[in-house]
């Protein structure tokens, strides 16, 4: 499930929204209000539940996600929605690497191109993408693994992560 040329794409577990408004989240780092969405590449990084913290890892030749054993339930039974934007209102925001470089956002309200889109599995579309899942006891030792190496990461959640 990834946005087509020219669109955008944002995955809620709300199948009813019809208008996306800039807002500031709770956990915003920058002081601005934005309407986030995804380009194809890095749709995969939200195949999960949202608030499931995971690490993600992009390689030249591989990609890997990795969540906690205590969230494969929720992964096997969450109920995903895609949304899909015209890509025109939204910008690249942040820097690549690092976990930047991540997203794209839009400074006025935007309205979906259709109705919400169920997801689907999401253990098997990880699998038909050829992304490598793994449960980990705790995401902490990956982490730490995937920050000091040399590939593109991004952590995602991982305030609820269990505690190192």
């Amino acid at each position: 499930m990834r946005p087509e040329p020219g669109q955008v794409m944002h995955f809620s577990e709300d199948p009813s929204l019809t208008r996306f408004v800039p807002h500031m989240a709770a956990t915003a780092r920058q002081p601005d209000a934005y309407v986030w969405a995804v380009d194809a590449h890095r749709a995969p990084d939200y195949w999960f539940p949202r608030q499931c913290p995971r690490v993600l890892v992009i390689s030249p030749t591989a990609r890997v996600h990795a969540i906690e054993h205590g969230w494969l339930e929720r992964m096997r039974t969450a109920e995903l929605y895609a949304y899909r934007f015209d890509a025109a209102p939204f910008r690249p925001f942040g820097e690549e690497g690092e976990g930047g470089g991540h997203a794209h956002v839009a400074t006025e309200p935007v309205t979906p191109l259709g109705p919400a889109e169920p997801v689907g599995d999401l253990l098997a579309l990880h699998g038909a993408s050829g992304i490598e899942l793994r449960l980990l006891p705790s995401l902490w030792p990956f982490w730490d693994e995937v920050v000091a190496g040399p590939h593109t990461f991004s952590g995602i959640r991982l305030r609820n992560a269990l505690p190192r």
